[in-house]
């Protein structure tokens, strides 16, 4: 039987824009698969907008949800399997749905110094970024 996540978050997201409201997805950003702008990981989540006004060409399917967004100014393509989507709620008011991990997901994510990743070499550690500051 297919899974019924993607089906009830493409009602939701339609429910949350027709009340006029901003839909924000919650994403296991771990799993294999995801693709999304690591500066904006915590605690190995992700909170994505994916209102109109924020994003381009959003497909939700059964399998995945994909989008271009910019994030800092630079243009990305987001890609988070379906199992991988963990809420759907309103910004405004937190209205919305949270899903449970689907059966075996735990083997979907990435682990950290498998023996079966290859390890790139150690080479010269890169320099912090600059930072601005707000003076006033």
């Amino acid at each position: 039987m297919q899974s019924s996540r993607g089906y009830l978050i493409r009602a939701l997201n339609e429910w949350i824009l027709e009340c006029g409201w901003t839909p924000h997805l919650v994403i296991d950003a771990e799993i294999q698969g995801v693709m999304v702008p690591q500066q904006f990981i915590s605690d190995g989540q992700i909170v994505l907008n994916i209102a109109p006004s924020a994003v381009q060409d959003v497909m939700i399917d059964n399998d995945a949800v994909s989008f271009s967004a910019r994030f800092g100014g630079v243009p990305m393509n987001v890609f988070a399997p379906m199992v991988s989507v963990l809420a759907i709620y309103a910004r405004e008011n937190g209205q919305g749905m949270g899903f449970g991990s689907e059966p075996g997901v735990e083997a979907l994510h990435e682990e950290e110094g498998s023996d079966n990743d290859p390890k790139p070499p150690e080479g010269p550690k890169p320099k912090a970024r600059p930072s601005l500051k707000v003076v006033k």
